[in-house]
């Protein structure tokens, strides 16, 4: 666990794309795996971890106790403001997300080690995706599934139209950035427009 930093080059922002339908007729018994796997989008530069050392933090109290190769002594959580915005065509911005990574559960060197423990290969230039980050409030929910509770409380938009997923042609805007005692460290933008699927 205290040695997985030497491991990691940085951190960047991933959006993976979820196919609600497919992902729904797939999960049993399958599991979500076509769903999950038809799109990825990520930001255009990466992070290093010794320009994030000043947002280390801690993260919240893990219950039940971890086993002993992956409990923490320090900061191993980051500081790092989330932001997701839908954009229909021709249209503004809509924040939509506010979150923050601090709150993940397990943090990344907790992640490479849980993965390595039974002797899994990690080769250089792999690429981790944390999983959904989720804040305590509705408004830092950070899937579309958590914020429409299920598409039972559409997202309404600047333009008087409502989301209960993303439509055709609307983009997906995910930004993040650290910031602490004046100094503010961005990662660029992640940003992706999905099109009609092609008719065959």
């Amino acid at each position: 666990m205290e040695n997985a930093d030497d491991s990691i080059f940085g951190v960047l922002i991933f959006n993976d794309l979820s196919a609600r339908d497919m992902q729904a007729w797939e999960y049993v018994p399958l599991g979500p795996f076509l769903a999950k796997s038809f799109g990825s989008v990520v930001s255009p530069w990466i992070v290093t971890l010794d320009a994030l050392a000043p947002f280390k933090t801690s993260g919240r109290k893990q219950e039940p106790e971890v086993l002993p190769y992956l409990k923490t002594k320090g900061n191993y959580h980051y500081d790092i403001n989330l932001e997701v915005f839908i954009q229909p065509e021709n249209g503004e911005e809509n924040l939509v997300c506010e979150s923050n990574m601090k709150y993940l559960y397990w943090n990344m060197n907790q992640q490479l080690a849980h993965q390595t423990v039974n002797g899994c290969n990690i080769n250089v230039g792999d690429m981790y995706a944390s999983g959904t980050i989720s804040g305590p409030d509705k408004k830092s929910y950070g899937s579309m599934l958590e914020l429409t509770w299920r598409g039972s409380e559409p997202i309404k938009l600047s333009n008087g139209e409502e989301r209960k997923f993303i439509n055709d042609n609307d983009s997906i805007i995910m930004r993040g950035f650290a910031e602490k005692d004046g100094l503010r460290i961005g990662f660029g933008e992640s940003r992706t427009k999905v099109l009609p699927a092609k008719e065959f």
